[in-house]
C-alpha cells in the first residue's frame, strides 16, 4: 500500500449529505476482487448517462477536477453497505483524501485499510473547504498527515484529528497483512518455540 504523508493537490467540491457506497461505486461493478480499475466506475450513475456519454454538470466531469486528488463532502459520507470496493474506486480515479463532517464507520475504517485518509472537520470549516473548492483548479490543498493539518488555499491552517494507530498505518503504507508482517520475526521464534515444547501440534491429522 502507498504510505499517505503530505498530499497537495486540488480539492473537489462534492456538497452532498449521505453519500452512499452505491453511489461511489454502484453494486453492477462488485464483481470483481481486484483493487485496480474501478475507478472509471467512480459515481458511475452520477457521471455518466445511460448511453456511456459524461454528465457536464458532475463535479469530476469538469476539467478543473478531472484530476482532482481530495474530495471535501457533507454528512455521513460513506454510508450504505460495507462495500471496500467504494475505497478501492476512490484510489484507482485518484482521490486519496475526503474531508467531511461525518463518515460512515465501515467505510472510514475501511479508507485506512486502503491508503485513503478521511478526516473529520467540524461543519463550518468544511464549508470554508467547500468554498475553496469551488474556485476550480486554483483550490489547491495541502494535507500533511505527520503535522495533522490541512493548508487552505490563501495559506492557513486548518488541524485535524486522527487515531494515532491508523496514522501509524498510513503513513508507513501498511494494510492489516503488513502490520502483521511487521512482527514476523517474533511470529516464526514462536511457531518454532511450540515445535519444539509441543511437537504434536504440527502432526498430521
Amino acid at each position: 500500500m502507498q504510505p499517505f504523508t503530505q498530499l497537495t493537490g486540488i480539492a473537489a467540491p462534492l456538497p452532498m449529505i449521505n453519500v452512499d457506497t452505491d453511489m461511489i461505486i454502484p453494486k453492477q461493478f462488485l464483481k470483481t476482487i481486484k483493487r485496480s480499475g474501478l475507478g472509471k466506475n467512480l459515481f458511475d450513475e452520477m457521471r455518466f448517462r445511460e448511453d456511456g456519454s459524461e454528465i457536464p454538470d458532475f463535479v469530476l466531469n469538469q476539467p478543473a477536477y478531472r484530476k482532482a486528488e481530495i474530495l471535501v463532502s457533507l454528512d455521513n459520507f460513506g454510508c450504505g453497505s460495507s462495500r471496500e470496493h467504494a475505497p478501492w474506486a476512490l484510489l484507482d480515479f485518484g482521490i486519496r483524501c475526503v474531508i467531511a463532517p461525518s463518515f460512515a464507520d465501515i467505510f472510514f475504517n475501511n479508507c485506512f485499510k486502503n491508503g485513503v485518509l478521511p478526516i473529520v472537520l467540524p461543519k463550518e470549516q468544511v464549508e470554508a473547504l467547500l468554498d475553496d473548492a469551488r474556485n476550480g483548479a486554483n483550490a489547491r490543498v495541502t494535507v500533511d498527515l505527520a503535522a495533522q493539518t490541512i493548508t487552505r488555499p490563501d495559506g492557513s491552517v486548518l488541524s485535524f484529528e486522527v487515531d494515532q494507530a491508523k496514522k501509524h498505518l498510513l503513513l508507513n503504507g501498511l494494510d492489516d497483512i503488513g502490520l502483521t508482517l511487521q512482527k514476523a520475526q517474533s511470529i516464526d521464534t514462536h511457531e518454532a518455540h511450540l515445535r519444539q515444547s509441543q511437537p504434536w501440534l504440527f502432526q498430521a491429522a
